[in-house]
């Protein structure tokens, strides 16, 4: 048996042990009786991200948001500096958090095209290189392609080649991004379908795809921009094919229940239900992002292989910070917590 057969048992237990130190709904609960962002510190010093938050001494939700994104980066770095790491869990922490690279390139494509500085999350592989500065202050997609070639992200170099981004208007920016997007999802899915006997990660990452596309596709119908957009639209996901996309795209917003995938009608059911009450855009992200924390839940957390533990971990991080966003911003904008609680994952 190699070292590596031996360290993953180690891995997996350290992982699941992490679940113990995460930000539960009581700790909100509790929270929700906080004055300012300090006190609200104070409640979650129990758990590894307050305890983080705390050594920051942070008081504003400016500090807040750039700790928060700080913290993600170095939980993947711990992770990834034990030795030796399981391959399988380190090739499904790259494929996961190249998002944020994407993230990143997309802000630089932006910041090109306004002339001004892009904001960057410190997370990915581009800011494990030490290379955040220098894309944020790209002047050209000729400096992004470089940067992405040093980082090893040479497969996101094609959605780049042929647009000039300062001078090809924002048709030109869109399109890049889509070929991001998509770029992202194709390669998510195929290190998924690589792991053998691994048909639920691919399952799991071709679902955050497709309700990532939901996503878009319902705020296109919600704004009348469907038609539009039929373009500009990721196809990769794993059960909304891109031509059902489309048609979905020429649909009304009533329409839509029964033109989904039986797995995701609930989720459709529960947008639209709430729209009609509310006529508020936001109830998108609200519903999606729940339903996407119960799916993937089901389908990860049962599961003790190298893959899935990692999976699983990267998604209640996210969630984790998600919901602690919000829940700080609300104290830091003297919001009470109770009107912002639906708008909350709790992981526990």
């Amino acid at each position: 048996m190699s070292l590596l057969d031996i360290r993953a048992p180690f891995f997996i237990a350290y992982l699941k042990g992490e679940e113990a130190k995460l930000v539960t709904s009581n700790h909100i609960s509790k929270m929700s009786k906080a004055a300012n962002i300090p006190d609200a510190v104070d409640v979650i010093k129990d758990t590894d991200i307050g305890s983080y938050l705390d050594r920051a001494a942070v008081r504003t939700f400016e500090d807040v948001d750039e700790h928060l994104w700080a913290y993600l980066g170095a939980c993947i770095t711990e992770l990834e500096w034990f030795e030796p790491v399981p391959p399988v869990m380190l090739k499904v922490i790259k494929a996961y958090i190249t998002k944020y690279d994407v993230f990143n390139i997309k802000a630089a494509l932006q910041a090109i095209s306004i002339g001004k500085k892009a904001r960057m999350i410190p997370a990915g592989i581009i800011h494990k290189h030490g290379l955040l500065e220098k894309l944020s202050g790209a002047e050209d997609t000729a400096a992004i392609i470089a940067i992405l070639n040093t980082c090893g992200l040479g497969n996101y170099i094609a959605t780049l080649e042929g647009y000039e981004i300062g001078g090809g208007g924002s048709k030109a920016k869109q399109l890049a991004e889509v070929k991001l997007d998509e770029e992202y999802n194709n390669n998510l899915l195929k290190v998924a379908r690589a792991m053998s006997n691994d048909t639920l990660l691919t399952k799991a990452f071709g679902t955050i795809i497709d309700l990532a596309n939901l996503k878009i596709i319902l705020r296109a119908i919600i704004t009348e921009v469907g038609p539009e957009i039929i373009g500009r639209i990721p196809t990769a996901g794993y059960l909304i094919s891109g031509e059902k996309m489309r048609e979905l795209l020429t649909l009304k917003l009533g329409d839509l229940t029964g033109k989904v995938n039986f797995a995701y009608q609930s989720v459709i059911e529960e947008v639209v239900s709430n729209y009609n009450k509310t006529r508020n855009i936001t109830v998108i992200d609200e519903f999606v992002d729940k339903n996407k924390f119960r799916m993937l839940k089901e389908m990860l957390s049962p599961h003790l292989t190298p893959s899935l533990v990692t999976a699983w971990y990267l998604t209640l991080k996210e969630t984790e910070i998600r919901s602690l966003r919000i829940t700080l911003k609300a104290i830091s904008d003297n919001i009470p917590v109770e009107e912002i609680r639906t708008y909350l994952v709790p992981v526990s």
